[in-house]
């Protein structure tokens, strides 16, 4: 305010010392002094004002690079904070990720806990349910008491788990345990049983009553059924000590009889009637055909010689029809020796010739496919034969004696495995019959397509030249049947 008063002052001095000048015949002397004076004093004033702004100035630019700093300290922090928020959002999808997981598996092991205690019941004994009911019933109402945790609903689930874990162990070699059972009369009586397998036995306490346990529909009490005599005494020496051999067969001679005709093939083939013979004779040939066969096929990829093949033909292309013949009956190769046998046979017809030696060859390529084809038609008209053998014993046993089903379904089964063995014969012949056909005419195919090479390069030899002179009459047949 004050500089900007003097520069003020100043300019009205400027201007009115002229019109004073004019008015008034003062000294100019005083007024430039005074002029000076104030031009002095308003330089002063100025520098004064500068060196406060100076002052000034330099707090406030300290001011502002604090202020600078501080912005640029709360951005760093504000990155930071937004990389944590990321960095949490991202754990936070992670998180939910991964308890949807937990619920999933949670989900799936109780769906599988839940199948199993609804099957558990149908795996045990019903006398078992005397120990392990209230762990089974707990299990299955689990899932339906919507008030329990997810935790209980496990740790019920689970109990039972533990207990049937338990009883495996238990169960091997024999398992005891306390309980109570219905005698014949109706009344409980309380005793000790015993679970040997698929059977469960039971001995009172009082030791009056011993027998084999029976389930009940609609009730965990089983039934107890005493036997007579020595069997009564036999299973209460084996339920009260532990051991002992059981005095009974369940299986009510199931077992045994399933032990003594135990299936194999031998059972089989003799089940099958007097058909099975020849059909094991019709095997027998199929399968020494296909071994026959497959030592042949191999011995010719053994044999076979390309090179022989060329080289035969480099001498029919030079003319030297004698050296070829003698190069083909050297190699093994049954291309090459067609060929040398159908050149070396050319006086009537090399074409004919030709025709022959291959069908030389292809009749060692076809032996023993006829047989293979015998077999696939035959193997199963016999399976058929005895089908309907089998199924007129059964018929005539039905219109007959009937005291004995045994034989009825003996016919029967006659009937259906030598079918069976037929179908199977026969397809186990078809596979490779087709691919023994499949090898005959891909070497037919070969020879053919030599031979036409070699009758192709025999009448290019023969052939005149169109400019070259008329050979003597007859001397064209001279020179072929030389060649």
């Amino acid at each position: 305010m004050k500089n900007t008063r003097s520069l003020c002052l100043l300019a009205l001095t400027t201007l009115v010392v002229p019109t004073v000048a004019q008015q008034s015949e003062a000294p100019l002397s005083r007024v430039s002094a005074s002029a000076r004076l104030e031009l002095d004093n308003s330089i002063d004033e100025l520098s004064r004002l500068r060196d406060q702004i100076a002052g000034e100035k330099l707090p406030l630019a300290n001011q502002l690079s604090s202020l600078e700093e501080r912005v640029a300290e709360a951005r760093r922090e504000h990155e930071r904070i937004m990389r944590s928020v990321d960095e949490s959002s991202l754990e936070t999808t992670n998180a939910k990720i991964q308890i949807k997981q937990r619920q999933d598996e949670l989900s799936y092991v109780g769906n599988l806990l839940d199948e199993y205690a609804r099957t558990f019941e149908t795996k045990i004994h019903v006398s078992e349910l005397q120990y392990c009911g209230s762990q089974l019933d707990a299990a299955r109402q689990a899932t339906e008491n919507t008030s329990l945790s997810t935790m209980e609903r496990f740790e019920r689930q689970l109990a039972l788990v533990d207990v049937s874990v338990t009883r495996i162990f238990d169960a091997m070699g024999g398992m005891r345990f306390a309980g109570v059972g219905v005698d014949p009369q109706g009344a409980v009586v309380k005793g000790q049983f015993a679970l040997l397998g698929p059977v469960a036995l039971f001995v009172a306490s009082a030791g009056e009553l011993a027998g084999v346990v029976i389930p009940q529909t609609g009730s965990m009490n089983p039934l107890i059924r005493p036997l007579d005599g020595a069997l009564q005494a036999g299973i209460a020496s084996l339920v009260n000590t532990g051991e002992g051999s059981m005095p009974l067969d369940p299986s009510r001679g199931g077992a045994l009889k399933a032990l003594v005709q135990r299936t194999n093939i031998i059972h089989i083939f003799e089940k099958g009637g007097p058909i099975m013979w020849p059909l094991l004779v019709a095997s027998v040939l199929a399968l020494g055909t296909v071994i026959e066969r497959l030592i042949f096929l191999m011995n010719e990829k053994r044999k076979r010689d390309p090179r022989a093949l060329e080289g035969f033909f480099a001498y029919v292309k030079r003319g030297d029809i004698e050296g070829a013949v003698k190069h083909g009956a050297m190699s093994n190769f049954y291309v090459v020796r067609a060929l040398s046998y159908a050149l070396g046979h050319r006086e009537s017809s090399l074409g004919n010739a030709l025709e022959y030696a291959r069908g030389l060859e292809m009749k060692r390529f076809s032996r023993g496919i006829p047989i293979l084809d015998t077999v696939i038609t035959l193997a199963p008209l016999l399976g058929l034969l005895g089908t309907v053998t089998g199924m007129m014993g059964s018929f005539s046993i039905i219109g007959g004696d009937l005291s004995s089903p045994g034989a009825i379904t003996g016919g029967i089964a006659e009937a259906l495995i030598a079918t069976a063995f037929g179908l199977g014969i026969a397809i186990t012949a078809l596979l490779p019959f087709n691919f023994l056909n499949a090898r005959m005419d891909e070497a037919q195919h070969e020879i053919e397509s030599a031979s036409a090479q070699l009758e192709l390069m025999v009448q290019g030899q023969t052939t005149v030249p169109p400019n070259s002179p008329a050979p003597p009459s007859g001397s064209v047949r001279r020179e072929l049947v030389g060649m």
